[in-house]
């Protein structure tokens, strides 16, 4: 008789480093659902594939506390059966940026070589929607696969679980969705009234979407420890399913089987955040503002800013710091996790979140500070101090700058490398403690006080560079007067705003 189906059964766990519960609190459970996995698919042939969830931080914190273990961990994976990757978190994919999420995959994938090969497939089983720009970013890693649950209906398109999905590029992968989640397999019963009363509808609504009849039942769910008794449940639902054909298999051979049908798949386009048949969450968007704020401001700070600026440095001479920027990314990858950045998790999860975010701007603010420092001090000597301007953006740039000087003088004078004065307006001026800047200068019966002048000024800075300008104490400068107008005006090279008298 031919089979109706073939359902492939395939051992896996979904492991969110935190949400209700804390990374420790995972970790504990880590520890012993390791042992488990590794002990089975050591001592069992039969049991051929185990899929780690698709994303690496799960070792990472595993070997902090075993790492005597790296060597077994090295083994399953070389030999196929324990499946790692290709991401470093479980990525939410509509709220971090495109850069985040090429980074998450970049670590991922990168830390699944010292072990073996990574899963070339678009794990995101839980994540809260699906960025229409995923195509493009995988087939940049040599990714042609994905599998994910949450967003699709047939408002999309199609009726089916198996289609082609295009970015905007045209940048296409095959795509399998999993229609009522990746934990259908979980605790699968041994007896036949429990398998029934749990499977009888799912195959009904797993065949009918399904364009290959290749069906898939995932044998996991949170957290969960590995199903000792899968064989025995395997052989039960041979004897009560007997039109159906029931294996072990990974992913791939799922995917092989749905590009073998290819000219039968609809193609669909853009992103997928449809709640029709699961939940996306779309309000996590708005949750823990301060969270958010945080997230982007950092973002932005190191992709922006910093690595412009070590890219900059490099090109002088200067080391590129790879494991310092390594280590910054890796703090908010974590937090990029979708139920961490969704900031649906504990008060006591958030509070972790907030302090990695605080963690990686340190290092950013420091490491820019180097950067900055080191480049200034290695240009030419010179008598007057320097106020070095840097743009990071690839265009030239011709801004109002707004930026403090301080210095012992209470005049100065600003000009360019050519020796060209350079007006300047000053916002506001104060007096400092020298105590408060240099506790050794003090310290040496040098009481005079420091001036601080935050100051405009308008110049113009190359693309990826940086204008020198120096600070000449105690000489007259080129200060622009304030100019008093009856009317306040904003404009730009597009709009003029006239401002009212109330404001």
């Amino acid at each position: 008789m031919k089979a109706v189906s073939r359902v492939h059964i395939t051992p896996h766990m979904h492991w969110d480093r935190e949400w209700y519960f804390t990374t420790e609190e995972s970790r504990i459970l880590l520890v012993n659902n390791m042992e488990e996995i590794l002990c089975r698919l050591e001592q069992d042939n039969e049991y051929k594939y185990y899929v780690l969830d698709g994303q690496t931080a799960i070792l990472e914190d595993y070997f902090a506390v075993k790492p005597e273990n790296k060597d077994r961990v090295k083994k399953q994976v070389e030999a196929g059966k324990l499946i790692i990757g290709p991401w470093y978190t479980q990525t939410d994919t509509t709220i971090v940026s495109a850069e985040s999420i090429v980074r998450n995959l970049m670590y991922g994938m990168r830390d699944c070589l010292a072990f073996g090969e990574p899963m070339k497939i678009g794990y995101l089983p839980d994540s809260f929607g699906m960025s229409g720009q995923l195509p493009h970013i995988y087939n940049g890693f040599g990714i042609t696969r994905t599998m994910f649950w949450r967003g699709c209906s047939e408002r999309h398109g199609t009726d089916k679980t198996e289609f082609l999905w295009q970015s905007s590029d045209g940048s296409e992968v095959t795509a399998q969705v999993l229609p009522l989640g990746y934990a259908i397999g979980k605790y699968l019963p041994a007896d036949e009234n429990g398998l029934r009363k749990r499977l009888d509808s799912y195959f009904d609504v797993l065949e009918k979407a399904s364009v290959t009849k290749e069906i898939l039942l995932p044998n996991g769910h949170d957290q969960m420890p590995l199903q000792q008794n899968i064989f025995e449940v395997m052989d039960k639902l041979r004897e009560i399913y007997p039109q159906r054909k029931f294996v072990m298999s990974r992913f791939e051979e799922v995917f092989e089987k749905i590009e073998a049908q290819r000219e039968s798949l609809a193609t669909l386009k853009g992103e997928f955040i449809d709640g029709k048949y699961m939940r996306v969450h779309r309000t996590i968007g708005s949750t823990r503002m301060d969270i958010k704020i945080a997230h982007a401001r950092i973002e932005n700070k190191i992709v922006n800013l910093l690595e412009p600026l070590a890219t900059l440095a490099w090109t002088l001479g200067f080391e590129y710091h790879h494991g310092l920027l390594e280590k910054m990314w890796k703090e908010i990858l974590k937090n990029h996790a979708h139920d961490s950045i969704g900031c649906c998790c504990s008060d006591k999860v958030h509070r972790e979140i907030v302090a990695r975010f605080e963690l990686a701007e340190d290092m950013a603010d420091n490491l820019l500070r180097f950067y900055m420092r080191k480049i200034a001090d290695n240009m030419p000597q010179s008598d007057a101090d320097k106020l070095v301007l840097f743009n990071l953006m690839p265009w030239p740039r011709e801004e109002v700058i707004n930026t403090t000087v301080r210095l012992r003088a209470s005049q100065f004078n600003l000009r360019d490398d050519r020796g060209q004065p350079v007006p300047y307006f000053i916002r506001h001026a104060r007096e400092i403690d020298p105590g408060l800047i240099d506790r050794q200068i003090v310290h040496y019966g040098n009481y005079d006080p420091f001036m601080e002048f935050d100051i405009q000024i308008n110049q113009i800075v190359p693309s990826m560079g940086y204008r020198t300008l120096y600070i000449e104490a105690n000489q007259p400068g080129n200060v622009i007067a304030a100019k008093s107008d009856a009317e306040g005006i904003l404009e730009n090279a597009f709009w003029q705003i006239a401002l009212n008298e109330d404001g």
